[in-house]
């Protein structure tokens, strides 16, 4: 018996219109194995009804945790406060709020399917793939531990900005969630920069795109990733990139990891840039 076709998603920051026709669209639906890159809501329009989309879907779809679903966690427990173009009110107001913060502080921040590894930002350059995914783990389990709240009080912030493997405690989760939901360029050892959001021929001098570093160690796996809009889809032999601006006016995509079929939508502009 075929196994069914299995599809990486990029970032739906709360489209789920457009989550809804990318599914209609996809071959072997509803049989087909889904895996979506993180940022499931924010931003768009429809944040509650993506995040119970993807809910409903049950073993069928797993999520990696991007950094507005992060975000969505601690504005939940009164950490950070919402952005002005946050459109998580409606989670934040719903009747099954406490379940849906459950589900998504479950999530994971790595996922590794027939020879793909998929994120939602980066893996450092420091760092194969079982590295790579014994780090997540720890964060994974931090998230779904009893202590969950009070490690948000301590994940934000820029430092570390380099790995080590003898971080400790909250610091060593911070690099590590950072590095799976926030990052775009680094430097050549690996020090992660926060400052550029722009393409990848945006890089100021001392600085280049994560998978770009010479030797990075997971560059025997593919690595398939969003959260970059502003670079845009892009295949290489090692690595895929699918957020495809679909919140910004771009295309909501999926790519079949059997072979590479790209499949998209169109999406409205929800937001303008700036």
């Amino acid at each position: 018996m075929q196994n069914p076709p299995h599809y990486v998603i990029g970032d739906l920051q709360g489209c789920d219109g457009q989550l809804r026709e990318l599914l209609r669209k996809l071959p072997g639906m509803p049989g087909a194995r889904l895996t979506l890159a993180g940022d499931l809501i924010n931003r768009g329009p429809q944040s509650l009804q993506t995040l119970r989309s993807v809910m409903a879907l049950g073993d069928q779809a797993r999520a990696v945790l991007g950094n507005h679903d992060l975000h969505l966690l601690a504005v939940a427990c009164g950490i950070r406060p919402a952005h002005r173009d946050d459109t998580l009110d409606d989670i934040l107001n719903a009747p099954d709020r406490e379940e849906l913060i459950h589900w998504l502080r479950h999530r994971p921040l790595a996922i590794h399917e027939q020879g793909h590894l998929v994120v939602h930002a980066g893996v450092l350059p420091q760092w194969d793939l079982q590295q790579a995914l014994a780090l997540a783990a720890e964060v994974e389990s931090m998230l779904q531990s009893d202590r969950w709240i009070d490690f948000l009080h301590h994940m934000y912030g820029n430092q570390p900005a380099r790995w080590r493997n003898d971080l400790e405690g909250y610091e060593r989760l911070r690099c590590v969630i950072n590095a799976f939901t926030r990052l775009r360029f680094c430097q050549a050892d690996g020090t992660m920069d926060f400052s550029v959001k722009e393409g990848a021929d945006a890089a100021p001098e001392g600085l280049m795109p994560w998978f770009e570093v010479p030797g990075r160690r997971s560059a025997d796996v593919t690595v398939v990733f969003g959260h970059w809009s502003t670079l845009g889809l892009m295949m290489r032999e090692n690595l895929i990139a699918l957020d495809t601006g679909c919140v910004w006016g771009g295309k909501l995509s999926a790519v079949r990891l059997s072979d590479r079929a790209l499949f998209q939508v169109q999406c409205p502009q929800a937001r303008r840039p700036g």
